[in-house]
């Protein structure tokens, strides 16, 4: 491993500070839109990955078979395990596409900066949620068009980061999409553009649930310090995380603000720690329970859970004046008011995954820069206004959550020891907090 004590922190709260006085000089050198370089003007399409983890192997996988002549070049991770895990699986699913050398395979804290540098044309993010602010505030200052996958931050100041960004990208004709695949589910899009037609009348109401099993978890051993630990067992910690109603039920409440055009006026909400209680499983809950109100006195109550042995349900219901619409992972249905069926959506459509790599590909091919920021963003800081409804047990409205001091991430992010902070509790936790 290499530069494992570079630290970062400061980097990213003093770049939340300066970016609304830079984002409105960083054109100089770019096109505004329809003119993109890429690959020294050829068709060819260079792609380079930061966070090789299985979501990120993954994604490379979608990417190259999304499109024609596009191929691997660069890889970074913050451990050498896992990249070269990650490398070795590669090799064999995308083949030809795999042209990683080892001059461009990069490991350590500051593995992100040395992938940016070198000649690609698309990075993916897709390193813990903690981590994306910083990584894309430093692919959009590289030129580089990106693919983020979500939640896309984990507290107030991230988002906000994340938000600026966006604009800085638009400055430069640059694409980012996000890895919110709902959006590119027929299913999902045909129903949904049938409620804002109104064929259910009104929409009035909604419901929208994401219960499921236990994850992987990661135990420490007497070799890893806690930070290692912690960053390897990322999923269990609010920093890095989001906890599992921002990086897992972002997709649902993302559904939502697209059915009602959100993102909420404000939220109040449960949620605890019931079954994973163990140490390893750091400080997350297990289980939200969020009533949401957006414009027009609509009410969406949002229900996730993490519980093996538990019912497994994942879905939305949309009420309307004149029926209801339900909108599942692989089927919709509208019905009426007498509970007939009034159309049904299957979703045998393309894979998502792969077509989110598409669109952005094909927009930088045809220089019509694509840009997803506002959407993702307004989908993680609902799901972080929820969260933190149930952490501290108070109604918190959408101007609250955006204004708040909310800055979760470490000053200081090196190897050594490093505290975990405690389970929230109501009443207790406040939501101007920085860690």
């Amino acid at each position: 491993m290499t530069d494992l004590n570079h630290t970062w922190g400061t980097d990213r709260r003093d770049f939340i500070k300066k970016m609304a006085v830079t984002a409105t000089g960083l054109t100089v050198g770019y096109m505004s839109s329809g003119n993109f370089a890429y690959a020294a003007g050829t068709d060819k399409i260079r792609i380079g990955i930061i966070g090789c983890g299985r979501r990120g192997t993954g994604a490379v996988r979608d990417c190259i078979r999304s499109s024609e002549n596009v191929e691997l070049v660069a890889m970074g991770d913050l451990f050498a395990d896992q990249l070269q895990v990650s490398k070795e699986r590669l090799r064999e699913i995308i083949g030809p596409a795999f042209k990683v050398t080892d001059e461009n395979s990069f490991v350590g804290f500051d593995a992100y900066q040395k992938v940016l540098d070198t000649d690609i044309d698309i990075v993916l993010l897709t390193t813990p949620p903690g981590f994306r602010p910083l990584h894309l505030r430093a692919a959009v200052e590289k030129g580089k068009h990106v693919f983020m996958e979500k939640p896309v931050a984990v507290d107030t100041a991230g988002v906000k980061s994340v938000l600026q960004s966006g604009e800085m990208a638009k400055s430069k004709g640059l694409s980012l999409v996000a890895g919110t695949q709902y959006r590119r589910k027929s299913n999902f899009i045909d129903s949904i553009s049938l409620i804002h037609d109104g064929e259910i009348g009104i929409p009035l109401m909604g419901m929208t649930r994401y219960l499921t099993g236990s994850l992987w978890v990661v135990e420490k051993t007497p070799v890893m310090t806690d930070m290692e630990w912690q960053l390897r067992n990322w999923y269990y910690f609010t920093w890095l995380s989001g906890d599992f109603i921002v990086e897992q039920f972002v997709h649902n409440l993302d559904t939502a603000n697209w059915i009602f055009n959100g993102p909420p006026l404000k939220c109040w909400g449960m949620g605890g720690r019931q079954v994973r209680v163990e140490p390893k499983y750091g400080h997350i809950y297990d289980n939200f329970n969020i009533h949401y109100e957006y414009p027009n006195g609509v009410e969406v109550i949002g229900s996730c859970r993490q519980m093996e042995g538990a019912n497994r349900n994942v879905g939305s219901q949309i009420i309307g004046s004149n029926g209801k619409a339900i909108i599942e992972t692989d089927r919709s249905e509208l019905l009426n008011l007498n509970g007939e069926s009034i159309q049904q959506f299957l979703a045998f459509e393309e894979n998502p995954y792969e077509k989110t790599h598409e669109d952005l590909i094909k927009s930088i091919r045809e220089g019509t820069p694509l840009n997803e920021t506002k959407k993702v963003a307004e989908a993680t800081m609902t799901a972080v206004m929820g969260r933190e409804s149930a952490y501290t047990g108070q109604e918190i409205t959408w101007d609250q959550i955006m204004n708040a001091e909310l800055d979760l991430v470490p000053e200081s992010v090196e190897f050594g020891p490093a505290t975990i902070p405690p389970v929230a509790v109501p009443n207790v936790t406040r939501l101007n907090r920085t860690i």
